[in-house]
């Protein structure tokens, strides 16, 4: 059995080059489930994986796509029957597991979800990662008593993956958004997917060092890190909650302790690499239906694997909006 994928190869002068390639099923890591990929996403790890970042793919070549919809083509694990549909985000998959850049994936048994009722393959990777990381945070902060009465909920880097499909989620469930980004050509489209208003990142990155600013939110929603989720901590109201998910801004957070120990703030990291499996179908089943925003197909774009190279040097420069599904095979 032959197959495409793409593929990044390390040169010897440790330049690194995509190509489309063909290659066999004997390619494939070991893993009790064959899977036909169907669709994958992009997301920054992807970006990161095609330029020959070791802090994600240590051995190349390799073929990234940590976001995988398809059906079992063989299983030896009685868990799955050929023709299941099926989920397969996080753990290992395109980071030193070849990814589902490919129409074909070989994966542990303990790695596939059953795709829900109601939601479809290429819906699920409209979600994908970015959308599983979103629903989790939500979930955190429903779990931590955050409702819509609570008051306003921000979300930093809100016109990327997880932050447009945060505001989605949350505008969907009721909650009053403020979303923040640093693109004024997102803003009609944030204000279209339900939040109610768009502020500048300008506005979200304190640099005072007063160890408070004005209490404003309830809860957040931070997908960005360094001095704006610092600057978040500090805009929080009394009991408030802010989950963190990514450091597009930096990985480093400069503060106090003093909004936890004098207003009860709480901050929770977000995984969805190795969340549990539990709960990872509990939040599928989610945004298979009470969660699942109506509006989503505004912040999709659609591209194919000879395409993927382009958005991804685009994401790198910061210049994708949304979220963009990969057509692998029919």
């Amino acid at each position: 059995m032959l197959f495409k994928a793409f593929e990044v190869a390390e040169s010897s002068e440790k330049e690194y080059k995509s190509a489309l390639v063909t290659k066999s099923e004997d390619d494939l890591p070991p893993g009790e489930v064959l899977i036909k990929v169907q669709y994958s996403s992009l997301n920054y790890k992807d970006a990161l994986s095609a330029i020959g970042n070791k802090g994600v793919t240590r051995n190349y070549p390799h073929t990234p796509g940590i976001d995988a919809a398809g059906t079992v083509e063989k299983s030896a694990d009685p868990h799955f029957n050929r023709g299941d549909k099926v989920i397969v985000t996080g753990y290992d998959l395109g980071m030193n597991t070849s990814g589902g850049f490919a129409e074909y994936i070989r994966v542990p048994a303990s790695w596939p979800v059953h795709l829900p009722e109601g939601l479809s393959r290429k819906r699920s990777m409209m979600f994908g990662t970015a959308g599983l990381t979103a629903a989790l945070s939500v979930y955190n902060l429903k779990k931590q008593g955050i409702t819509p009465p609570n008051g306003k909920i921000i979300v930093t880097g809100a016109s990327g993956g997880v932050g447009s499909l945060a505001v989605a989620i949350l505008s969907h469930l009721g909650f009053h958004v403020t979303a923040v980004t640093g693109k004024e050509d997102a803003v009609e489209l944030l204000l279209d997917l339900g939040a109610k208003e768009v502020i500048p990142r300008a506005a979200i990155d304190d640099h005072s060092g007063k160890p408070f600013l004005k209490a404003q939110y309830a809860a957040a929603i931070d997908t960005v890190g360094g001095n704006i989720l610092a600057t978040v901590l500090k805009s929080l109201n009394y009991g408030g909650v802010a989950t963190c998910c990514g450091l597009v801004s930096s990985p480093e957070l400069h503060t106090t302790i003093y909004p936890f120990i004098l207003k009860g703030i709480r901050l929770i990291g977000i995984d969805s690499v190795l969340c549990d499996h539990h709960l990872r179908r509990e939040i599928w089943e989610h945004l298979a239906t009470d969660w699942r925003p109506a509006k989503m197909d505004k912040i999709v774009s659609v591209c194919t694997l000879d395409t993927i190279q382009e958005h991804l040097d685009s994401m790198l420069k910061g210049q994708l909006t949304g979220r963009y599904i990969v057509k692998i095979s029919s």
